[in-house]
């Protein structure tokens, strides 16, 4: 099988059938994965999980108009704390992960027992929106199928997949029926039932090997597609010198003061993308100072 060039990979795509109420989006990630996975040694298996979860966040963040990010976590379990994936408007991501112990050859439950699942819309501006739910199902696309039924009640189908240096997704959403539609509430049911069934022929090897498009046109080759343009994803971390700042300015000056006696600097490293930030007196006194601005609301 071809695999796909650069233009078909860290890509975005939605589409729609139609003369339906179905709507889909589609994503192949590799640059912006590897990147990722450079910044920390995962082991295999936490690659897997977070490959998915990436691949996941960037689908989700697709269907949502929103100028900010969308935060995809599972969290509290064990031997996997925390798996974090940030997908912001533009399609910048980044992502970490915090386990503990040996992960070698653990499944989906056994790594993830007894954690939730979180949704998090954090717009630039407004009040944030968090839906959580119990992690429950075989694996990531069921849980997310799980959170929509029970926070969103929309019928929802994903298919993720994490290998070959790739991680790629697809979800299938049935929008909410409209009275004014021509076609009928059975109609729709019909649609959703014989599109899922097509969509469920989809083999993880088509998923990291064929362009998107090409892998619609293999599914629904007798469906009326419309694709959108495809959007390109990249990491980028929005950490920064100022915004780590910020929040070192929030522990106050006693806590600060008493670090820099004890150490003669700060330094802070970003768990998205492992950058240093170092600051010492000087820069801690200005941090301080009455004249310094106001850092941004969201620190790293």
């Amino acid at each position: 099988m071809q695999p796909p060039t650069f233009a078909d990979t860290d890509t975005c795509q939605r589409f729609l059938i139609e003369d339906s109420n179905v709507r889909g989006e589609i994503v192949l990630l590799e640059h912006s994965l590897q990147a990722v996975f450079a910044k920390y040694d995962y082991p295999i298996e936490i690659q897997q999980l977070l490959g998915e979860l990436l691949a996941a966040a960037v689908l989700l963040a697709s269907t949502v108009k929103i100028d900010g990010s969308l935060i995809l976590q599972a969290r509290g379990g064990a031997p996997i704390d925390l798996l974090m994936v940030e997908c912001d408007n533009e399609r910048n991501v980044r992502a970490l992960a915090r386990w503990s112990g040996n992960t070698s050859g653990l499944g989906f439950s056994e790594l993830l027992a007894g954690s939730q699942l979180v949704i998090t819309l954090d717009p630039r501006t407004g009040e944030r929106y968090q839906g959580i739910v119990p992690l429950e199902g075989r694996n990531l696309s069921e849980s997310l199928e799980f959170y929509f039924q029970q926070s969103e009640q929309i019928a929802t189908r994903l298919w993720l997949v994490q290998g070959s240096g790739r991680a790629a997704g697809m979800i299938l959403q049935q929008l909410p029926f409209n009275t004014e539609q021509q076609r009928s509430h059975e109609q729709n049911e019909e649609d959703w039932q014989r599109l899922t069934t097509l969509a469920h022929t989809i083999t993880p090897d088509e998923q990291l090997h064929l362009p998107p498009q090409s892998l619609l046109q293999r599914l629904f080759h007798e469906e009326d597609v419309r694709i959108f343009q495809p959007h390109e994803i990249q990491f980028h971390c929005s950490c920064s010198q100022a915004r780590v700042g910020a929040a070192l300015a929030n522990l106050g000056r006693s806590t600060l003061e008493e670090i820099l006696d004890e150490r003669g600097q700060i330094s802070t490293t970003c768990e998205f993308c492992n950058q240093t930030y170092t600051f010492d007196k000087v820069d801690i006194a200005l941090l301080l100072s009455p004249q310094a601005s106001k850092g941004p609301d969201q620190p790293q």
